[in-house]
C-alpha cells in the first residue's frame, strides 16, 4: 500500500525549472530517502507534498488524499520537520510539547508531553529552557513535537543539517524507531551515508528529475561487480571520533549535567 504517490509533478519559478516531472511511490511504514545535492528540488517537492506550495502540473496524493483538491485532509495526515528546529527557545522542552498538544485540541496534553519526553530521552531536560539544549537535543524535541497527534506520515527535510556527529546518530536512531512503530517517513538529504543507513528505498533527484529509484542493493547492482583485493583498512574519521570521545551512539546527557551546574 502506498502512503505517497507522485506522478509527473513539475514546478518552475519564473524561467527556472526546479521540478521537471517527478514520479515515485512511498510504501506505508517505510523510510524513503530523496537524495540530491543542493538545488536539486528536494525542499520544493516536500513543500508541494505538504500543501505549502502548488505544483504547475502533475498529481500527488498523501495518505490517499490529493494535495491539490483536499489539502486540509493532507495536513491532518502529516507532520513536517524543516531544516532548522522550530522550537520556542524561551519555553522549556515540556512547555513546547504542551503548546502543540493544546493547539491540536488534544485531551490530556500533560500526559502526551510526558510520554514524548520519555520516548526521546528528554525527561531530565524537560524542565529546562530549550535555549540550553544541544543541537541534537533540540532536533529530538523538534521531531517529538512533530509526532503529537500521531500523524501517519512525517516529512523530514534534511533533519541533520548542521549537527555534530553524535547528534546525527541520535536523530538516525529516532527515525529508525519511528519507522519501526509504523510511521511512514519521507526523508530528504544530501548525505550519502544518511540515505544508506536509514532508507528502505532511495530516489536520486538530479536537476529536477528522479534519475534512479530503488533499494540500496538494487542501486549498487547498477555498477560493475567489485574486485576483491587485499588492502590494509585504515580507520575512518568516524571510528577515530567515537574512539576518542568514548561515544557509543547512545544519547549523551553530559551537556545537560554541565548546564545544570552552570545554572546553580
Amino acid at each position: 500500500m502506498s502512503a505517497i504517490e507522485v506522478r509527473g509533478v513539475e514546478k518552475s519559478f519564473a524561467d527556472v525549472h526546479v521540478l521537471r516531472g517527478v514520479d515515485f511511490d512511498v510504501t506505508a511504514g517505510s523510510i524513503f530517502a530523496l537524495l540530491g545535492s543542493n538545488g536539486a528540488g528536494k525542499t520544493t517537492l516536500v513543500r508541494i507534498l505538504s500543501t505549502l506550495l502548488k505544483s504547475d502540473s502533475g498529481t500527488a496524493t498523501v495518505n490517499g488524499f490529493d494535495v491539490a483538491s483536499r489539502p486540509g485532509d493532507v495536513r491532518e495526515s502529516i507532520s513536517l520537520t524543516g531544516q532548522f528546529a522550530a522550537v520556542d527557545e524561551i519555553l522549556t522542552g515540556r512547555e513546547n510539547l504542551l503548546l502543540i498538544a493544546k493547539l491540536r485540541h488534544l485531551k490530556n496534553p500533560g500526559a502526551i508531553a510526558d510520554d514524548l519526553l520519555a520516548r526521546f530521552s528528554l525527561v531530565e531536560a524537560g524542565g529546562r529552557r530549550a535555549a540550553t539544549y544541544s543541537g541534537g537535543m533540540r532536533r529530538r524535541l523538534d521531531i517529538a513535537m512533530s509526532l503529537i497527534g500521531n500523524p501517519p506520515i512525517i516529512f523530514l527535510d534534511e533533519p541533520t543539517t548542521g549537527l555534530d556527529p553524535q547528534a546525527r546518530i541520535d536523530v538516525w536512531q529516532t527515525v529508525k524507531t519511528l519507522a519501526g512503530q509504523g510511521t511512514t517517513v519521507l526523508l530528504t538529504t544530501q548525505y550519502l551515508d544518511e540515505a544508506e543507513y536509514l532508507a528502505d528505498r532511495i530516489a536520486i533527484l538530479h536537476k529536477g528529475t528522479i534519475i534512479q529509484n530503488g533499494t540500496l542493493a538494487e542501486l549498487k547492482q547498477l555498477l560493475p561487480p567489485a574486485k576483491v583485493e587485499y588492502i590494509e583498512k585504515q580507520p575512518s574519521l568516524e571510528d577515530v571520533f567515537l574512539a576518542l570521545t568514548g561515544e557509543t551512539g547512545e544519547p549523551d546527557e553530559s551537556d545537560e549535567h554541565q548546564a545544570r551546574k552552570e545554572q546553580r
